[in-house]
């Protein structure tokens, strides 16, 4: 097994170099890059000849605006601007260097985790994402783990029902679930619970109360849960479906083995059948597949969440960098996520020799 995780490890490497090398070249070549974003925020549409000034991350620059001077320019809108000033420009974003160095030494600094600072908030990368890394940890976290908490044990007793009242009106429910939208639940559990037209049993915005800090333990932990209350529901209804399909369907294919009609014959109860025997081969696939659903869930599920209900974490974060192209902001959450999820792919594999140790990755050659 050593062997195994030494050569996904290393496989790893290409993996991030070649999704990072095809990132920074599309991200590149699209148009709109920061030196865009700070003319447009400069000249303005119709702009008279007048004195302007930028402010961003990267400093302050006070700036001549003459629209009537000529302007031989790469960038779109750079009519009327000095050329020293566009210069400079460039290379307070780092432009003035050539595509591959700039490239190779973001790369460096990634081996170190050394990921610079924002070009338009003047933080460091690195503390934005841990302030907004609680909100998406919680978000992802509980709706991951209640998600599997309900749909393992329904998925056993449809199994167990196949074809009953009971597993045809839970089908009809989860289908149900699964075609509303997680936004449109949100906007309608903001405007029913928290404060819109009807009730005001929920906060909105924030993952605890301002007061956190001078409440009980116990207050603090029913605090943080009535904030996510809401928010949880929303991202956990349309993950139903698929999980709870996956484990009925895991089971019906144990259930008429063998093993399955001995255990049976031996006068064993059927919840006995089916959670000390069928589990172990059942829950292979699904058990496996959590680190993978908690990396999904975490980054890919909660962007609109966030915004429904005023949570400031990784998904609008990462929004936010895109559509002002905040490139370290881009690169490092990308390089982050990604690495993450890579190593989420081998915990999941390394999952299924733990559930079943008669899986062996070596002996196939793997």
């Amino acid at each position: 097994m050593t062997a195994y995780i030494v050569r996904r490890l290393l496989l790893m490497i290409p993996t991030l170099f070649a999704i990072m090398v095809i990132n920074f070249v599309v991200i590149h070549v699209a148009p709109g890059g920061p030196v865009e974003q700070i003319i447009a925020q400069i000249t303005g549409e119709g702009a008279d000849i007048t004195e302007r000034v930028t402010r961003s991350g990267t400093g302050e620059t006070t700036v001549r605006v003459d629209p009537g001077l000529a302007t031989t320019s790469k960038y779109r809108g750079a009519q009327g601007l000095d050329p020293e000033f566009i210069a400079e420009l460039e290379k307070r974003f780092g432009f003035d260097k050539p595509l591959h160095e700039r490239f190779f030494g973001m790369m460096k600094n990634y081996l170190v985790f050394d990921f610079g600072d924002s070009f338009f908030r003047d933080r460091r990368v690195v503390d934005l994402v841990l302030d907004k890394m609680p909100v998406s940890i919680s978000l992802g976290l509980w709706t991951t783990l209640l998600v599997y908490l309900i749909c393992i044990p329904l998925g056993i007793a449809k199994a167990g029902r196949d074809g009953s009242r009971f597993d045809v009106w839970t089908s009809v429910v989860i289908v149900i679930g699964t075609a509303i939208p997680s936004f449109l639940l949100a906007v309608f559990l903001l405007i029913l619970f928290a404060g819109g037209s009807y009730l005001d049993w929920f906060p909105l915005g924030g993952l605890v109360s301002e007061n956190w800090s001078e409440l009980s333990w116990p207050d603090r932990i029913l605090d943080y849960f009535w904030h996510l209350a809401l928010p949880i529901i929303a991202m956990t209804i349309g993950g139903f479906a698929t999980l709870t399909m996956l484990t009925k369907n895991s089971f019906l294919d144990q259930i008429h083995q063998q093993y399955v009609l001995t255990a049976r014959a031996k006068g064993l109860s059927e919840r006995r059948v089916m959670y000390g025997h069928v589990f172990r081969n059942a829950m292979l696939i699904v058990i496996a597949g959590f680190p993978g659903a908690f990396v999904g869930i975490l980054f890919t599920g909660s962007l609109l969440i966030e915004i429904i209900f005023s949570l400031d974490g990784l998904g609008l974060l990462g929004f936010e960098a895109a559509f002002n192209r905040d490139y370290p902001v881009m690169f490092a959450t990308l390089y982050f996520f990604s690495l993450l999820g890579l190593l989420m792919n081998l915990l999941g594999d390394l999952m299924y020799t733990i559930i079943d140790p008669r899986i062996d990755f070596e002996a196939r050659g793997a």
